[in-house]
């Protein structure tokens, strides 16, 4: 009896050392060495407007060899060849608002940035197939959201490493900048802040009884920074400083002044704002006002 249950308990036990051991061996075989990829991985975003803009790249190097070129030059990226504009799979770019590329209308979403190098110009494909990698046999003309034709520039030094940035930035527009070798490439891309803004000014300040201070104020530097009516801005910028003045509202308010050629008020805004930026203890925008003053007081002949 005793040996009987002896054999069970080392039965079981061994059956227990086994499966832990066949565990153990199964982990090992499926954990791998982790070593830098010879193209790594790289993300760049970038605020277009009111828009999130994503790309995902991976960066090939030169390592001695011809980036661009013709088919004796053995180059990395043939000419006249579809490239999936990096390594290791295709580069991706992200809209999260509708957005314009190239005077192309490009809804918001994910999409592969394909490319065709030449030496005098590139065709760039927006396409829904983010999963086409290097195989240039498979495209689909119905997948292309949006195709152009870019020049590329020779740039002034070398750049061993593929690189893609976004440049030239204003309130509503970017470039994106692909640099390798001694080529660059870009693009631009627009954003929809137009309508975008001036439906939240219609909703918060015009069909609104009672605006925030912060929704005034805001409504007014678009105003101004757009050219749009300036009486209606320093409406609105007086209202926001009515109750609660900040030096960067009252200095506002100043440029607003100046622009519509009233230089007395416009210097009466720039001294308040001076003072309570000076409170604050903010030089830099005490200068500006003294630059202000002095540039209504030159125009005003005063």
């Amino acid at each position: 009896m005793t040996t009987s249950i002896f054999l069970k308990s080392s039965s079981r036990t061994l059956g227990a050392t086994l499966l832990v051991s066949g565990l153990l061996l199964a982990s090992a075989a499926e954990a791998q060495i982790s070593t830098p990829q010879a193209s790594p991985k790289s993300t760049v975003q970038q605020r277009v407007g009111l828009t999130d803009v994503t790309i995902t790249y991976y960066r090939p190097s030169l390592k001695g060899r011809v980036g661009f070129g013709d088919a004796a030059s053995k180059a990395i990226v043939p000419f006249g060849q579809r490239w999936r504009t990096g390594a290791n799979a295709t580069t991706s770019i992200k809209f999260s608002d509708d957005v314009t590329v190239e005077g192309k209308k490009v809804p918001a979403g994910e999409y592969g940035i394909y490319t065709i190098p030449g030496k005098a110009s590139w065709t760039v494909v927006l396409s829904k197939n983010t999963k086409q990698g290097a195989n240039v046999d498979g495209f689909k003309a119905e997948d292309d959201v949006a195709s152009f034709t870019i020049k590329p520039v020779k740039l002034a030094s070398k750049v061993e490493t593929f690189t893609i940035n976004f440049t030239d930035l204003t309130p509503a527009t970017a470039t994106v900048d692909m640099q390798w070798e001694t080529t660059g490439a870009r693009f631009k891309i627009t954003s929809d802040v137009e309508s975008k803004v001036m439906a939240q000014i219609d909703e918060k300040v015009l069909k609104n009884s009672s605006p925030s201070n912060g929704d005034l104020a805001a409504a007014a530097v678009y105003y101004l920074d757009n050219n749009k009516d300036p009486k209606q801005a320093l409406e609105w910028m007086q209202k926001a400083n009515a109750t609660d003045p900040k030096f960067w509202n009252v200095h506002t308010e100043a440029k607003i002044r100046l622009k519509m050629k009233d230089y007395k008020g416009a210097i009466t805004a720039a001294e308040q704002s001076k003072k309570l930026a000076l409170e604050a203890k903010n030089t830099q925008y005490a200068q500006m006002n003294d630059e202000l003053i002095a540039d209504a007081k030159k125009a005003g002949k005063l």
